[in-house]
């Protein structure tokens, strides 16, 4: 729980469009070294499958090994954890294939060169690509439409403790004002175009990484001074699609 001071840090903002704002409360532990799942050995081994792949920043391998995935899961689902899977999460939504989540946590990292001082998710699912971006940046927001996934991620980051990642119950098609402008945008769901609330809360130099268009390719965008966009297409993707409103 956090302390009082921790709280009137980072006060909950009810004016906000967002229902709902959340927060850890103490750093992401040291990955465990026990047998099985837990075992930091597993983390290890998948890292290194994706390190394999190409392409993929040091800094964004090294949150993933972190970040132990099998915690976001069903027990059901936790022995599929460590493999390169898509896995569903309920509510016809899922957690992303570890190698999606360090493609992106890549090119947000190689495209801004420094550490992001504030990012924002859109699509906040079971919370693990929020506690992988978490390792990475200064602050982190992360968006939820669907109040049951909300939920199912505070209760999975508790254990965690991630002082700097703050989780919202909103709309994400409208981003989220309350952080912004923010250094980075990464969308864990599909759209035919990057809503322009997500490119008005960039920062001027702030880069978007989402999936877009149909069919769906993971688009890496940047904000250029004025207002201008330049983007680039990096590979064939498949998301869940983006939805507005708030279930």
């Amino acid at each position: 729980m956090a302390t009082p001071e921790r709280r009137a840090r980072f006060p909950a903002r009810l004016g906000e469009p967002q229902a709902a704002v959340r927060r850890a409360a103490a750093p992401l532990p040291a990955p465990p070294s026990g047998a099985g799942m837990d075992s930091q050995a597993v983390r290890a081994a998948m890292v290194e499958r994706l390190r394999a792949l190409g392409g993929m920043h040091p800094q964004a391998l090294e949150a993933l090994l972190r970040v132990p995935r099998h915690l976001f899961l069903d027990p059901g689902l936790a022995a599929q954890a460590y493999l390169d899977n898509a896995l569903p999460i309920g509510h016809g939504q899922t957690i992303s294939k570890p190698s999606v989540v360090a493609r992106c946590a890549s090119l947000l990292l190689d495209m801004l060169g420094t550490k992001p001082a504030k990012v924002l998710e859109i699509g906040t699912g079971c919370g693990y690509q929020a506690a992988v971006l978490a390792c990475l940046a200064g602050e982190v927001y992360s968006i939820e439409r669907i109040r049951a996934l909300h939920e199912l991620a505070r209760r999975n980051l508790r254990a965690l403790r991630l002082p700097n990642l703050r989780l919202l119950l909103g709309d994400g098609t409208d981003g989220a004002a309350v952080g912004a402008p923010y250094d980075a945008v990464v969308s864990a769901a599909a759209g035919a175009c990057a809503p322009e609330a997500w490119l008005q809360q960039l920062r001027p130099g702030g880069v978007l990484v989402a999936p877009l268009g149909q069919p769906q390719r993971l688009t890496a965008m940047r904000k250029l001074p004025g207002g201008r966009v330049e983007s680039r297409s990096v590979e064939d993707a498949r998301f869940v699609p983006l939805k507005s409103g708030v279930l």
